[in-house]
């Protein structure tokens, strides 16, 4: 029977350590050709309600290492409050999250579990840029800069920290009442939190600069970077909506560009570094894809001269099937567990052609 995996579930019984290892596996597996995983599908549709915009968002992938297919059914709303003319909200009606993880047996396409979504969304995010950071930057990266202070800002921090000797990490963001509250937030022993009141105090001096916002539009310029730095970013665009969070200059002065997905850049439509391409500004055959990475099938290293641009591009299905996995594997003898009963879920056997 499939059981039902919760927020706190998954909190409790997924490490950052782990995840991050989970990453390495999926996006190992995908460079070497077993892992599968397809561009995710956005839509909007109109609702009875005028402020209200329904917003899908659904991934697909497996993972033969964990023996894991998964589908995330994303289902939200977007709420236009007025404060950004650029970019609606997810606000749902009620004050909850109905997008479901849903995971299958490969060997038996078996569904195994239905996850909340919330906590694992964000902490992959960290994870992967975790992954990248540690295959990526310098042994002895001890400074992050930081925009953002919401979860995603906080699971990088932890993402970082655990793969990078971080001693301080700066942070901006431009509502003083979340820098005020982040600052409280004790990420690791021997790590300081110091919010900084200009964006470029962010860049000065990191060694790591990494932008974790709901921006549509540039949060520091490409000038202020120095040689030597690797620069993150989580922001994209999609088919739904044009954003980024790094200006054009920011992609002409990057030596190599590291993506999660070539194939999401195109079929989602992330313009931001098509178009940088098509005007010159990057070298196609400087993007490279994080497996790739992993896999050992290229060498690439931040070192005091280059800048290197890792670009969380995508989130990817096989990422919530190996992650999931973990989850799964821990609880499911569980007694405690929530069942859902297999009759409810097994349809009619199909017909016989």
């Amino acid at each position: 029977m499939a059981i039902i995996i919760t927020d706190e579930d998954a909190r409790q019984h997924l490490s950052m350590a782990e995840c991050i290892e989970a990453m390495r596996v999926a996006f190992r597996d995908y460079a070497n050709g077993q892992a599968k995983t397809l561009p995710r599908v956005r839509y909007r549709a109109e609702t009875p309600d005028p402020d209200y915009t329904y917003f899908c968002n659904v991934h697909v992938g497996a993972v033969p290492s964990y023996g894991m297919a998964c589908v995330r059914a994303g289902s939200n709303t977007l709420f236009d409050d007025g404060s950004n003319p650029d970019r609606k909200i997810i606000s749902n009606p009620e004050p909850v999250n109905w997008t479901v993880i849903i995971l299958y047996d490969l060997a038996t396409a078996e569904p195994l579990a239905f996850l909340h979504e919330s906590h694992l969304s964000g902490i992959r995010v960290g994870a992967t840029s975790g992954a990248a950071v540690d295959a990526i930057a310098r042994d002895d990266a001890s400074e992050l800069g930081l925009f953002g202070t919401g979860r995603q800002a906080r699971a990088t921090i932890d993402a970082i920290c655990a793969v990078r000797p971080i001693e301080r990490v700066r942070v901006y963001s431009p509502n003083e009442d979340h820098c005020r509250r982040f600052a409280e937030l004790k990420a690791r022993p021997g790590v300081a939190i110091d919010v900084v009141r200009e964006p470029r105090e962010v860049v000065a001096g990191a060694d790591i600069v990494s932008c974790c916002t709901n921006a549509s539009r540039p949060v520091f310029e490409g000038d202020w970077l120095e040689p030597g730095q690797m620069v993150v970013t989580v922001v994209n665009s999609d088919v739904t909506f044009k954003r980024n969070e790094v200006d054009e200059t920011t992609f002409a002065r990057a030596t190599d560009i590291v993506v999660n997905d070539w194939a999401s850049v195109e079929s989602n439509g992330q313009v931001e570094l098509l178009d940088s391409i098509e005007k010159g500004l990057v070298d196609r055959a400087r993007v490279f894809e994080l497996g790739d990475l992993l896999a050992s099938k290229i060498e690439l290293h931040q070192t005091n001269d280059n800048l290197v641009f890792y670009k969380n591009n995508t989130g990817l299905g096989m990422q919530f099937a190996a992650a999931g996995a973990v989850i799964y594997n821990k609880i499911k003898d569980q007694k405690s567990n929530r069942e859902v009963p297999r009759e409810w879920l097994a349809s009619e056997e199909y017909a016989q052609s």
